[in-house]
């Protein structure tokens, strides 16, 4: 099958913007987990703490965005789970 128009077979049609820079990925500095370099203890009854990882609709905040690392992100589920369950945080937002 020489000819074949399968996955992958030709090259890929040009797009408007190609001619234009290449992409570039820009520099960004490297997140460092705020446990980690503070020392903080996370406790599920903090919910001041514990608020500046959760989304506005009530979803916890990926550590890749936060800079958490492994350890403390699943400390941090673990506590917004607790303290959803003892309602000091809302499982959702009022409003839908």
């Amino acid at each position: 099958m020489d000819g074949a128009k399968g996955r992958g077979a030709g090259k890929r049609r040009a797009r408007p913007g190609d001619d234009k820079m290449p992409f570039r990925r820009r520099m960004q500095r490297r997140k460092v987990c705020r446990f980690c370099s503070e020392r903080i203890p996370i406790d599920y009854k903090d919910v001041r703490l514990l608020g500046n990882f959760i989304t506005e609709r009530g979803k916890l905040i990926p550590n890749r965005i936060t800079g958490n690392c492994a350890r403390h992100q699943r400390e941090l589920t673990t506590a917004v789970k607790r303290a959803r369950n003892v309602a000091l945080l809302p499982f959702s937002s009022t409003t839908v």
